[in-house]
């Protein structure tokens, strides 16, 4: 199952991050795709933010992890854009296992990391502020949370 939407500000991103957050548990796992600047950080930023997340989101790209303990459940999130040519041997699959909610930008490049259930979300630019989201389950594992964001996202 797939749906499409259309993100016309950086509120919009962030109210249908909170949206997909409110549906995601503990143990969910989040592939976010798209070219540089696409908004995969701003996405995670509203995700935390419903979470609880505190502290400034920035994205991991030097330090290609980073924790947040303060959020429930706690929130991991994953930058593997710096692990193409890398060893992937980093204890990342301890994050991406455990009962936090793991988001990971470029998961391309540790797709040998990656459960079978989990849900990817692509970003497309559209313009200077839109964005279009394609989120698809193809395990029809988040099959409520899709209806759910379809049904409210507006």
């Amino acid at each position: 199952m797939e749906i499409k939407v259309i993100s016309k500000s950086v509120e919009d991103t962030t109210k249908l991050a909170t949206l997909i957050a409110s549906k995601l548990n503990g143990g969910d796992v989040v592939l976010l795709t798209g070219d540089l600047g696409a908004g995969k950080t701003t996405f995670t930023k509203g995700v935390g933010k419903y979470l609880g997340v505190k502290e400034d989101i920035l994205s991991p790209t030097f330090n290609i992890l980073k924790c947040y303990f303060d959020a429930t459940p706690n929130l991991f999130h994953i930058d593997a854009y710096r692990l193409e040519d890398a060893n992937k041997d980093i204890g990342l699959e301890e994050f991406i296992e455990s009962n936090g909610i793991t988001l990971i930008e470029w998961p391309i490049y540790i797709k040998e990391l990656i459960p079978n259930r989990n849900l990817e979300i692509k970003i497309s630019h559209l313009g200077d502020t839109q964005r279009a989201f394609e989120i698809i389950d193809s395990t029809d594992s988040f099959c409520d949370l899709l209806s759910y964001v379809k049904e409210n996202y507006k």
